[in-house]
């Protein structure tokens, strides 16, 4: 859409001249091969000023001058767009999505070679494999991956403990337990259905995964109109018909019933786990029993990482792992040691910037994760409200973390389909009974070939 490209580099690049007179103190400026520029979307103020404490660290070290700039997640595209337009790459760009990763790969816009001798310098056998495995195309690792945050089943343990139910890993364990515990005011799962909510695309992406369902096949081509998607979708759709809260359920309202002790389960990310143990005073869990204990409800949620569906090949779960990339005409050595004093020296307090929502790409750094505070109001280690078992499965889901599309080199597609909603869409219908499961799977097919013809114009 090129009316938009022309507006969104006027606007990027004026930014980029404003973020680079900020950075400018009229001083004597290093050479060029002494300093590098550094993107974060990591670029909230609190978060900005840890970054800045590591930066100063790292430069006294190396003598390497950083110059770090927060950008927005959903400015990054167009920025990046204005910055190679203008051919002012950064070197060095942190907390990047695998979609896009791989949006930069698929624009040539990657140095491919430095993330792997980062990652051989710093110990392959310290990353998650799965994680590498996520950063990687044809062979070469695209992106040094740094910590994700994980999806999750939430389950209440005290009612699973009292109808005798077996934790929710599986479709048929969690249909039963959604069936046996939907009843006395309590639903069996609260779901999110709402189609215009990509917090839906992300809940339904974890029950697809699980079944083996998949965006695109090998080739690219669009696979939602498979078996396994459509056995997805009606087990997805009979859940939030049968046993779920009745209405179109978001982000907000799934969270809220669960926190009110109406729902024995739930489907959200990892980013819940301090708001759940009340750390943060715009979100505390408003169940009868946390009136009196605020750590009530954490106390009696299990967790369950990977699921697995009938037709699955093992067990699953969505997740996001970010990144360190370095861009092709980056100063390749010092971009090097930045990202690798990041996963080292610094990475504690990077990971530490928010632990339920960074969970450790790199293994060795377990214990210190336990113990790094949580929270936004008050602040507390997840050890000291979870128990080491939920902690233990929550490091190790990153080695379970699928996702449609990156395999197979479709980013720009994936970041395409959650500006659309193609799914969330096809699946709302099925639940309000418009659509059959398969004609929702064909449908989303559909849908999402349309928007890959678009991306190829």
């Amino acid at each position: 859409m090129p009316k938009k490209v022309t507006a969104v580099l006027s606007v990027a690049l004026l930014a980029a001249a404003s973020l680079a007179a900020c950075g400018d103190d009229g001083g004597e400026q290093p050479s060029a091969s002494n300093q590098i520029t550094v993107w974060t979307e990591e670029n909230l103020g609190d978060r900005m000023a840890v970054q800045n404490t590591i930066v100063a660290e790292f430069t006294k070290k190396t003598g390497i001058q950083v110059k770090l700039v927060g950008v927005g997640e959903d400015q990054f595209s167009q920025t990046m767009t204005a910055a190679a337009a203008a051919d002012d790459l950064p070197d060095v760009i942190g907390a990047l999505p695998l979609s896009a990763v791989r949006e930069l790969e698929a624009n040539d816009l990657l140095d491919t070679e430095t993330p792997g001798k980062v990652v051989e310098q710093l110990g392959k056998d310290s990353f998650s494999p799965r994680a590498l495995e996520l950063d990687t195309s044809g062979g070469k690792l695209l992106a040094v991956p740094s910590d994700g945050w994980a999806q999750l089943i939430l389950y209440r343990k005290d009612l699973f403990e009292k109808a005798g139910l077996q934790p929710p890993d599986t479709y048929e364990a969690l249909q039963a337990a959604a069936a046996k515990l939907n009843t006395g005011g309590v639903a069996g799962i609260t779901l999110a259905i709402a189609p215009k909510d990509s917090f839906t695309a992300q809940s339904f992406e974890h029950v697809a995964l699980a079944n083996g369902c998949q965006l695109v096949d090998n080739a690219g081509n669009v696979a939602l109109d498979s078996p396994q998607c459509a056995k997805a979708f009606e087990f997805y759709a009979n859940l939030a018909k049968s046993y779920s809260v009745k209405g179109k359920q978001d982000v907000d309202s799934t969270r809220a019933t669960y926190f009110s002790g109406k729902a024995a389960m739930m489907i959200w990310s990892s980013f819940i786990l301090d708001e759940m143990a009340g750390l943060r005073k715009d979100a505390l869990p408003s169940c009868q029993e946390c009136r009196a204990d605020p750590e009530w409800l954490a106390k009696n949620t299990g967790v369950v990482t990977a699921l697995k569906g009938p037709d699955g090949s093992a067990p699953a779960q969505y997740g996001e792992i970010v990144s360190w990339v370095v861009t092709r005409d980056a100063a390749k050595d010092p971009a090097a040691k930045f990202i690798s004093y990041m996963m080292n020296e610094g990475y504690e307090r990077w990971i530490g910037m928010a632990p339920e929502g960074k969970f450790p790409a790199r293994k060795g750094f377990e214990d210190k994760w336990n113990k790094l505070p949580a929270g936004v109001d008050s602040k507390k280690p997840l050890a000291d409200v979870y128990p080491a078992d939920v902690l233990d499965a929550l490091r190790k889901s990153p080695d379970t973390f699928a996702r449609w599309g990156i395999p197979q080199g479709q980013g720009k597609l994936v970041g395409a389909t959650m500006g659309e909603l193609p799914v969330p869409k096809a699946l709302s219908a099925v639940v309000d009974g418009s659509l059959t499961p398969q004609a929702a799977a064909t449908q989303a097919k559909t849908d999402v070939e349309t928007i890959k013809r678009g991306i190829r114009q």
